[in-house]
């Protein structure tokens, strides 16, 4: 099996612009590009959504994910406690029974 082509940041922005600016096809751009022409139009769908923050790169995540990356281990360690505090609840009812 074929090993998954990474592209940097600045591929896939100068084949946004080749779409963009100079008006190729999708279609002609990607096969000059040697890509396939979905993956192209995913790109130039990226980058006309969020042109700050399209193509993040290895490992690193837009804001609204960072976030919620964050909020999501915050929730976590909240349900741990609140289990904690109820099992501790339950052990100091039984004790004083």
């Amino acid at each position: 099996m074929a090993a998954r082509r990474q592209f940097s940041r600045e591929f896939k922005l100068e084949a946004v612009k080749l779409v963009e600016e100079r008006g190729v096809s999708v279609r002609q751009a990607a096969q000059d590009l040697d890509v396939h022409e979905n993956v192209l139009r995913k790109w130039v769908r990226e980058h006309r959504e969020q042109p700050e923050e399209a193509f993040p790169g290895n490992g690193k995540m837009t804001p609204q994910d960072a976030e919620i990356a964050r909020l999501r281990k915050e929730v976590a360690k909240l349900k741990m406690e609140r289990d904690l505090l109820k099992k501790a609840a339950a052990y100091f009812a039984k004790e004083s029974i």
